[in-house]
């Protein structure tokens, strides 16, 4: 069952440093097993806060990429977390 999660960030600085940080390794994740896609969303009518919804075959996948990543120093990213939510796609057929 397909999962999706979205984590939310709150930029720090300059939202187009996020964005810039973004593209630079749009395609890193792209080669895990289970990983179907990734949006980033940029907030529009008064909203601060940036989206990344990332779709996965289930969540043994996103849970063993996350256990691979690296810690990042949070004096050089771009933002913050302001948590993550976590969904099913639901199969209507």
């Amino acid at each position: 069952m397909t999962v999706v999660k979205i984590n939310v960030l709150a930029a720090k600085g300059d939202p187009a440093e996020l964005e810039r940080r973004f593209a630079a390794r749009k395609h890193s994740v792209d080669a895990e097993p289970g990983f179907e896609g990734f949006e980033l969303l940029r907030p529009v009518s008064g909203q601060d806060r940036y989206f990344v919804v990332t779709r996965w075959a289930d969540d043994a996948s996103f849970e063993a990429w996350r256990a691979k990543r690296q810690p990042r120093d949070p004096s050089t990213t771009a933002s913050t977390s302001d948590g993550i939510y976590e969904f099913e796609v639901v199969d209507l057929d």
